[in-house]
């Protein structure tokens, strides 16, 4: 066997420059836009775990396992180290959603160095050498835009390499000037955006002397500005565009961590027992220091908000992942009785097999809010509808204008355990599925195609794949808002399990959805659902099967699209996913009361969960 040099990411000042026999981790480490650099090089690619589909779920029900246990861990240390006594419940409001999207990539890291190791001989790996504390985020914001890009995801390899002390392979740490070259290929805020923010901002200064000290609080409810002013007109209130702010930058301190986590003792398969000892290293050391060193500034910046002092009920959409200002907050009215309520900000919720961020906002709220759907065993749950749409917007559609294709993309590194396609080499599985589709469609079809990519690309180079497999394709880069692209189309086509699908039947816009049910698994209850749209010529298991259909009913698509039988599907399943109440608003209102004249006795009743 010959030995090979590991490579664990893309950044290419740690492969070996003599032509050595390369082993890459993954298919992350292979940029489309590098090709030119790696395609000559004697290479292998490590085989992904998670292409086994019943690994990852059965890794993500033994992964939920330790996040709890580390979960518990971590509150108690940082009750220590804080000298408070917060509930389990505060702490996971606050760090939940770092700590689970840190465990479940640390084992993903892991596991593949562990593969690598048992598919080839490894003579050796370049690792950068670091400062103690390069890489730590500064808090949730700042951690997520860190995941995605090489950089982080190199030094985290490293860590868990330096962890493992493999005595037969070569560690050589090199100093090298870093760059990360992914980018996350977000468009910058236009100047209209950054108006209306400033704007807002310098009306934010008078609320203080209109806002009552017990009001029900809104903050990013996914509602319209407008119908957002005129829910809360409804409850009696002064209507507030509440925002938030960045923290400050707080400094690293290797002193304050020099501890480790005990996790419980869990009854876990002996197999498990070295990722949890490095849960147990590594954990301390990656807490943002918002979390740890910044704990008192921004706990002291939260009680120096103008925000309600006894707010009668806290709601928001979108808040309660990277939001650490209003996190804490919140974490501190919740221990006072105040009923924390959040509502469903997207797709995938209710249906996909396994969802991190679905069962996380259920357990730290007192009712999460569904766009249509229940689940008998969740207490918690309300369906109120879909929130983005209770504006009643409608979109006048061209009825001769083109076929609209909506792409997906995810960092190349998997993040969480979504039922989706999960790092780059499933996610370029996605993207042959898009290019099947095409191939599939007649010539004439193929010209009436606008494709609308992502605004994020995270070095899969996606404007560059598709024109040169399809150099007359027509590309749209995805900053246009979808109602306006929306108008010019007269067939959406969904090929991804998120929001925009629950949109378009919602609009009653005519639709086909396509993808693989693979990487897109489904709860067992709601395939019923799917089989529906199935059988009325909406949703399809294959690329072949979707450009069939557009084919078929391109020149009547209101034929199809209004046919009893099509209507039927699409009502039905938009009643359970996609509801439109009559009077959303009313129903909103009503809801809101109920939840916040109940007593804070009973509301406490959750705190230690």
């Amino acid at each position: 066997m010959v030995a090979r040099v590991l490579v664990a990411t893309a950044l290419e000042n740690t492969w070996p420059k003599d032509g050595t026999p390369i082993l890459f981790l993954g298919e992350w480490c292979k940029l489309y836009d590098r090709n030119h650099v790696w395609q000559d090089l004697d290479y292998k690619v490590a085989p992904y775990h998670w292409d086994d589909r019943k690994k990852l779920h059965n890794d993500y029900k033994d992964l939920s396992v330790i996040y709890e246990s580390a979960m518990t861990a971590l509150a108690d240390k940082l009750n220590e180290v804080h000298g408070v006594n917060h509930s389990l419940r505060y702490w996971r409001i606050l760090i939940g959603p770092w700590l689970g999207y840190f465990i479940q990539m640390l084992f993903d890291r892991w596991y593949m160095l562990q593969r690598a190791l048992a598919v080839c001989e490894l003579d050796s790996v370049l690792v950068i050498k670091r400062e103690e504390g390069d890489g730590v985020p500064n808090d949730m914001a700042d951690f997520t835009s860190m995941f995605v890009e090489d950089d982080w995801n190199e030094m985290i390899c490293g860590q868990i390499l330096n962890f493992m002390s493999i005595p037969e392979m070569n560690v050589k740490k090199v100093s090298v000037c870093r760059n990360t070259r992914t980018g996350v290929g977000y468009e910058n805020k236009t100047v209209r955006t950054g108006f209306k923010e400033r704007l807002a901002r310098i009306v934010a200064r008078f609320y203080p002397i209109l806002t009552r000290p017990d009001e029900y609080f809104f903050i990013s409810s996914y509602l319209g500005i407008k119908q957002d002013f005129l829910l809360q007109i409804k409850l009696g209130q002064i209507p507030k565009l509440w925002l938030s702010s960045a923290l400050q930058q707080f400094s690293y301190s290797a002193a304050a961590r020099r501890w480790s986590l005990t996790l419980l003792n869990t009854g876990m398969a002996e197999e498990w027992t070295d990722f949890r000892a490095l849960v147990s290293s590594l954990v301390p050391k990656h807490v943002p220091t918002a979390y740890l060193e910044g704990y008192q500034a921004i706990e002291k910046m939260a009680n120096g908000l103008a925000w309600p002092r006894r707010p009668k009920l806290i709601f928001t959409a979108i808040c309660w992942n990277s939001d650490d200002l209003f996190k804490i907050w919140a974490a501190e009215k919740v221990e006072q009785g105040v009923p924390l309520v959040l509502g469903q900000h997207g797709g995938n919720y209710g249906v996909a097999l396994q969802n991190f961020n679905e069962e996380l906002q259920i357990s730290i709220s007192d009712r999460f809010l569904t766009w249509g759907w229940k689940d008998s065993a969740q207490k918690k749950l309300k369906s109120i509808g879909i929130l983005k749409l209770f504006d009643d917007r409608k979109i006048q559609r061209d009825k001769n204008g083109k076929a609209l294709l909506v792409e997906f993309t995810m960092p190349r590194y998997s993040y969480q355990m979504f039922s989706l396609p999960v790092a780059a080499g499933q996610w370029e599985e996605y993207f042959e599925d898009q290019c099947r589709f095409v191939n599939a469609l007649p010539e004439e079809l193929y010209r009436e195609l606008l494709v609308r990519l992502p605004m994020a690309d995270y070095g899969y180079s996606q404007s560059l794949r598709w024109c040169s497999r399809f150099p007359d394709i027509e590309l749209d880069a995805g900053a246009r808002p979808m109602s306006e692209l929306l108008k010019h189309a007269r067939l959406y086509i969904s090929t991804y399990n998120a929001t925009t699908y629950l949109e378009s039947l919602s609009l009653n816009f005519p639709t086909l959805i396509f993808w693989n049910p693979g990487h897109w698994e489904l709860r067992e209850e709601v395939q019923p659902y799917f089989e529906l749209l199935k059988a009325a010529g909406i949703f399809h298991e294959t690329p072949e099967s979707a450009a069939r259909k557009m084919t078929e009913v391109w020149d009547d698509v209101d034929g199809w699209w209004y046919d009893l039988k099509t209507q039927k599907a699409r009502e039905v399943f938009c009643e359970r996913f996609a509801h439109i109440p009559a009077k959303p608003l009313d129903s909103m209102a009503s809801l809101v009361r109920e939840l916040g004249s109940n007593s804070s006795s009973k509301v406490g009743q959750s705190a230690t969960h």
